[in-house]
């Protein structure tokens, strides 16, 4: 019978349609992506093609192509720092000017690389970049928000082949952060605790949910899933921040994040994908009602007009099932 299930953290109800739910092996990626060669002359984030992109502002590893990750000005930024933040109304039409920054984190030299396989310490450098522009961002008084994501695959909205993420920092916080930021504050007053640590420490009492766990993180399938195979991955502790993570806990998280993109990998034929980091605004870095985390989404399905109409999503798998599923998942 089908139900409704809430998402505690944002008040969304999800609609689990299980009397047309697959099984999760229907899920795997039919597509079969076409090998990629280790460099490409015309990509301008291979190796030796540094002086093709805009400003670098961060590498890991040595100078000139001996590079690791490298972190580059967006050549079509959404936002930039131009100028200042100036706000204009005039009736109901209000703008202001589009100040922030927008940088791509290029994660690897090699054209043909792919998350899911690279080493732990590989992934780890990835993941100590986006700290390190993390921290710079959010010292820019200006900004408000900072948002760390990656798009792998067509499907996920990726019009570059070569391995890459993005993050973006605002002068406003989104309307979505908004709304979990509020939830959270509320929940917090009435509880005296953080929302997130509560569906932490529920989801590891129930378990049937947990895909994997290490010292630091634990990877899961939310109860009210949004779609298939939708992933959280929690911090043990609580921080409201990613610029707060510590050498170890980064360390950590490279290995849970690799595991998990391995198991998508590995269990759904590399499927489509977004991540994103979701962390607190700037002002509240040290939040105690808010938990940062990475929410993993698998491009499986599309959206169509009864989202679109009522914000609210048909789920067409069970979460259970979709963690055991990959819980199973052998990692070659």
């Amino acid at each position: 019978m089908p139900e409704l299930r809430q998402n505690e953290a944002t008040r969304e109800w999800v609609i689990i349609a299980t009397e047309r739910a697959k099984r999760p092996e229907e899920f795997r990626s039919k597509e079969q992506k076409k090998p990629l060669p280790e460099t490409k002359t015309d990509c301008v984030f291979c190796a030796g093609s540094e002086n093709k992109t805009p400003a670098e502002t961060f590498r890991i590893g040595g100078i000139g192509r001996e590079w690791k990750v490298r972190t580059v000005l967006n050549k079509f930024a959404a936002l930039s720092k131009s100028s200042g933040v100036v706000v204009s109304d005039s009736g109901i039409f209000r703008k202001m000017t589009g100040y922030g920054y927008h940088e791509v984190i290029v994660e690897t030299p090699r054209h043909n690389a792919v998350t899911a396989l690279l080493s732990e310490s590989e992934v780890a450098d990835i993941l100590r970049a986006y700290k390190n522009r993390y921290l710079f961002m959010e010292q820019d008084e200006e900004i408000d928000d900072i948002i760390i994501f990656k798009n792998h695959g067509s499907a996920a909205g990726t019009s570059l082949e070569h391995p890459h993420s993005q993050i973006v920092a605002t002068p406003v916080v989104p309307h979505q952060v908004r709304n979990r930021i509020d939830i959270a504050i509320t929940y917090y007053d009435d509880h005296h605790e953080c929302l997130y640590c509560k569906i932490l420490r529920d989801e590891l009492k129930e378990g049937t949910r947990i895909i994997a766990e290490t010292e630091h993180f634990v990877c899961f399938t939310p109860f009210a899933a949004l779609t298939p195979f939708h992933t959280w991955i929690y911090p043990k502790r609580h921080s409201s921040n990613y610029g707060r993570i510590t050498d170890a806990e980064l360390v950590d998280l490279s290995k849970i994040l690799r595991l998990s993109l391995g198991k998508f990998y590995f269990g759904l034929n590399d499927p489509d994908f977004n991540y994103v980091i979701r962390s607190a605004p700037t002002d509240a870095r040290d939040a105690s009602y808010f938990h940062w985390y990475l929410s993993l989404i698998p491009r499986l399905t599309k959206s169509a007009g009864f989202e679109l109409g009522s914000g609210m999503f048909i789920n067409v798998s069970i979460p259970e099932e979709n963690a055991k599923f990959l819980r199973e998942v052998v990692i070659s």
